[in-house]
């Protein structure tokens, strides 16, 4: 934890970041994103700063901390969202929290997922510690003038995954969990959405982008014809978190480029 905290002070002193703005800023709005050091969640922080937020984003690792980009108005912190003084401890270094998107997720390909302490391990990270997150976050939520909820689920919320049982299950259970605390924190003033990516370019797509015959067969499938890109998924949440969005609440989005659809 002193290696975190240590990053952490690091680039919230030299970004300005969320946790020691002034009195000034304190009208601005702040968004929390777990697992936001890379591939999606860095896409939807960049989309999120773009409209004027103070962003919060967290990496599961030291070295994800020290990795991620250096941007204006962005601090970035350690997070193990299964554990719950993890998240309690973040929860205390915020002010105020206006927007949570839980994009902290984990998947074992190959079939391991089968093992039951490996699925264990996957439902734990996506789906309890996406509730777990939400629970932490309720009442900073509450006392903002608009508070926010965006879960992420997948197409394989849609259809199932042979190879990936616990992924397909807790992605599954993350609509499901979305659809619920939308109907329960109505009455809070909190709105709680779901984005269901496709086949977006991240780190964790390139095996599948770097096989020709894999590739292949999702642009074939895909009726845009492309991969979706990080920045893709930010400009529907930024939408989500908006005052436009003020009346949609317990939807699930797919930004898929029509892949779910055919």
């Amino acid at each position: 934890m002193q290696d975190d905290m240590s990053v952490d002070k690091l680039r919230v002193l030299k970004l300005g970041g969320v946790m020691k703005k002034s009195s000034s800023s304190l009208g601005d709005r702040v968004a929390l994103i777990t697992g936001g050091a890379r591939g999606i969640g860095f896409g939807i922080a960049d989309s999120l700063l773009a409209n004027g937020y103070h962003v919060m984003v967290t990496g599961l690792t030291h070295s994800e901390v020290a990795a991620a980009p250096l941007r204006e108005n962005l601090s970035i912190h350690q997070l193990d969202v299964t554990d719950d003084a993890s998240v309690k401890a973040l929860m205390q270094r915020c002010e105020r929290l206006d927007v949570l998107i839980n994009c902290a997720g984990v998947i074992i390909r190959g079939g391991a997922e089968y093992d039951i302490e490996q699925f264990k391990k996957v439902i734990d990270v996506n789906l309890t510690g996406t509730m777990r997150m939400c629970m932490a976050a309720k009442p900073k939520l509450t006392h903002s003038a608009n508070g926010v909820i965006i879960n992420t689920a997948s197409m394989l919320s849609i259809f199932g995954g042979p190879l990936t049982p616990a992924y397909s299950a807790s992605k599954g259970g993350v609509v499901q969990l979305t659809k619920s605390l939308a109907v329960a924190w109505a009455e809070d003033g909190i709105r709680v959405n779901a984005i269901a990516p496709g086949w977006i370019e991240t780190e964790l797509t390139k095996g599948a982008r770097e096989d020709p015959v894999r590739t292949k067969a999702i642009i074939d499938r895909t009726p845009m014809k492309r991969w979706g890109m990080p920045n893709d998924i930010g400009g529907v949440v930024a939408h989500l978190c908006s005052d436009a969005a003020r009346f949609i609440t317990g939807a699930v989005i797919p930004i898929d480029g029509g892949y779910s659809a055919v």
